[in-house]
């Protein structure tokens, strides 16, 4: 079944083809085009996706979308961009699909590709999701223009890093059921405090369809905030957590023989029990969250307890893998695509729990924490020691604050980049070890984990039209 075709493009963006054409996958990247796509030529400040036309349609784009003459097949628009978020929309409004959009401070993509292989095993081939971490202004309408006509599902993760943008996104996904998976410091240059952050991530509830749904967290500070932002928008407001009074909430927790959690919990008044593959609090608190939008969209809950159990870690999102190191091995976590103060807490306490004959932090700095930078970053120095790390790598300068609080606490480096990070880290490690690497993004540290994968030193990322 063909995605888009150049008459549907062209009525969506209010374009003019210039011939027929039909397209079975929408990208604005011009690497990522294969056979059958629709290219469309966004123009930004660093590059014009015009210029890489004909290397698009040399790789099989099907179509373009232009706002210059274009000698291939395309549909020609006054703005691009303009015409993204119009076939976004128009792929939204033409899908009979439940939709669940996620956003929170912390574990976003996760609990997003955890609902996307509940329901996609709910109904094979029948689910879809954004990639990657696609939640932006760009991101979200390109997911949305991807979305099959057929779909019975889809899951959007939604982002933002100011005030505002979350609203105009959820207008344009306007799902059924919508999830704050947990308010943590993010972002916090941008923000007042964590109150400002917890009403950025409510407006996610402006854009619920009628009757819709709203998922909040019973344990965060914030949550009569979040039901007060949700409560205009939802016919239902439910809670997830641990603590008592959550509608949905985990009885009990226990280590399972994996290394995940075996979690007991009530969803209303239904009792049922599942086995989470990742470790940690903080993914029984997503998997909640994860049940009560299966349920709400009218999924098989056994069958999302049997995704939960079989769903490893995500690239950069604690993925695990083994390194041979002299004879030996050594197992590495891979956190390296971004860190707050949350989700460095929970990260570290999952290195704690691991049976190593000697834990290992790289850490990089937090980014965009704003005045509070060294009093965050110098508080994980009590995390830490809880782990029972041995030698922490601090990788930035936003990590001179935490090293001096963890002078005669725990061995530790502080060093200015990624490579040196790795260097550092390659001449230490010993058999048995157990490495978390964990960082923001823009530091870099996913050099150091390809250097441990045998990958050696990561290509740096560029963008293309």
């Amino acid at each position: 079944m063909s995605l888009w075709t150049s008459a549907e493009i062209a009525a969506a963006t209010d374009g003019a083809a210039s011939s027929d054409f039909v397209v079975s996958g929408v990208t604005f990247d011009s690497r990522e085009v294969g056979p059958g796509d629709l290219f469309i030529a966004l123009s930004g400040e660093a590059t014009d996706g015009h210029r890489y036309l004909d290397q698009a349609f040399a790789r099989g784009a099907a179509g373009a979308i232009v706002s210059e003459p274009c000698a291939h097949p395309h549909v020609r628009v006054a703005d691009t961009m303009a015409a993204l978020e119009a076939l976004g929309r128009a792929g939204r409004d033409r899908s009979a699909a439940r939709i669940v959009g996620v956003t929170g401070s912390v574990g976003k993509t996760g609990t997003k590709e955890a609902l996307f292989a509940a329901l996609d095993r709910n109904d094979p081939g029948c689910a879809h999701r954004s990639v990657k971490s696609y939640n932006n202004h760009t991101g979200v309408p390109l997911s949305l223009a991807r979305m099959p006509r057929d779909a019975r599902f889809g899951i959007f993760e939604m982002g933002m890093n100011h005030a505002g943008e979350l609203a105009a996104l959820t207008r344009m996904v306007r799902p059924h059921v919508a999830i704050v998976t947990a308010i943590a410091p993010a972002h916090a240059a941008y923000f007042t405090g964590e109150e400002a952050i917890a009403d950025a991530k409510g407006e996610i509830f402006q854009g619920l369809e009628p009757g819709g749904f709203a998922i909040v967290p019973q344990d965060s500070p914030h949550r009569d905030r979040l039901v007060s932002a949700a409560a205009p928008h939802a016919a239902r407001v439910a809670t997830f957590g641990i603590g008592d009074g959550a509608d949905i909430r985990a009885l009990e927790t226990m280590p399972s023989i994996a290394g995940g959690s075996f979690v007991s919990a009530r969803l209303g008044t239904r009792e049922l029990t599942f086995t989470v593959r990742q470790p940690g609090a903080h993914w029984v608190s997503n998997a909640l969250a994860i049940i009560g939008a299966v349920d709400a969209v009218g999924g098989d809950l056994a069958l999302a307890g049997l995704a939960l159990a079989d769903m490893g870690g995500l690239p950069g999102r604690g993925q695990r893998f083994v390194t041979p190191v002299d004879g030996g091995t050594a197992v590495v976590i891979d956190e390296s695509y971004n860190a707050n103060p949350s989700s460095m807490r929970a990260t570290l306490a999952v290195l704690g729990q691991m049976d190593a004959n000697r834990r290992i932090a790289v850490l990089g700095e937090m980014r965009e924490l704003g005045e509070g930078s060294d009093a965050y970053h110098a508080a994980l120095s009590e995390p830490i020691v809880a782990a029972r790390v041995e030698l922490a790598i601090l990788v930035g300068e936003a990590m001179a604050a935490l090293g001096q609080a963890l002078e005669k606490r725990v061995e530790f480096v502080h060093v200015a980049d990624a490579a040196t990070a790795r260097d550092r880290l390659m001449a230490a490690l010993a058999p048995g070890d157990a490495v978390l690497i964990k960082g923001s993004n823009a530091v870099g540290l996913s050099g150091v984990v390809a250097a441990l994968a045998g990958g050696g030193a990561a290509a740096g990322s560029g963008s293309h039209g």
